[in-house]
């Protein structure tokens, strides 16, 4: 039963945490959409930014198709275990959000395009849940990198919540963070839906404009 587990409703705390391990779960490889290196090191004149918008395939299919992104992963982001393992993510007792990893050039795609696709594209107003998917591990994320990239984040968020009270929405609950621990899930979960085109994909969004 989800409610029996209480790390479905809550984030765990530090002590709390699964210890996680010392390796990666993912041993690294080329994209299977763009042909690109999904792994460090990455160009000087590429950006990242790591997205949470419920389960993580539909997500990735939906970066990796915008102009000017280089790259995309999935994987696991905004808690405490190290290298988990999907398993131990969806326990909810690892604090991670599920999270796409877009790697993209800032000279043909403008953060602020990439920040209007996430919000379009799912209801960050929901908490611990996706529409259906429920857990702290399906929860609404920005993680940056850089100072500069979190003010246009938590403007852009500033920006939407106006859009989407006039439309009858709470209160938006994405975290926004800068340099948050990004760990690769496993390479079946990459590029999932390229690989299973009838794969299941719980993106909704709320039908709000974010332009």
């Amino acid at each position: 039963m989800l409610f029996d587990n209480p790390f479905k409703t809550r984030l765990p705390t530090v002590d709390e945490a699964l210890v996680g391990r010392d390796w990666p779960i993912f041993s690294g490889g080329v994209h299977a959409v763009l042909g690109n290196p999904m792994t460090n090191p990455i160009s000087t004149d590429l950006k990242q930014i790591v997205l949470g918008l419920g389960c993580f395939w539909g997500a990735e299919r939906l970066f990796w198709n915008l102009p000017g992104v280089y790259s995309t992963a999935v994987g696991y982001a905004g808690g405490f275990t190290q290298n988990p393992s999907y398993e131990e993510v969806c326990s909810g007792q690892t604090g991670h959000t599920e999270a796409v990893l877009v790697v993209y050039n800032p000279a043909k795609m403008a953060l602020a395009k990439i920040l209007s696709t996430f919000w379009q594209a799912h209801d960050p107003t929901q908490g611990f849940r996706q529409g259906n998917d429920r857990g702290t591990q399906y929860r609404s994320a920005i993680y940056v990198m850089h100072d500069a990239d979190l003010d246009i984040a938590q403007q852009s968020a500033a920006h939407y919540q106006k859009a989407l009270a006039q439309a009858g929405f709470g209160q938006i609950t994405t975290e926004i963070a800068k340099n948050q621990s990004f760990y690769f899930a496993e390479d079946y979960h990459q590029q999932y839906l390229h690989k299973v085109p009838n794969g299941y994909c719980g993106l909704r969004g709320t039908g709000v404009s974010a332009n």
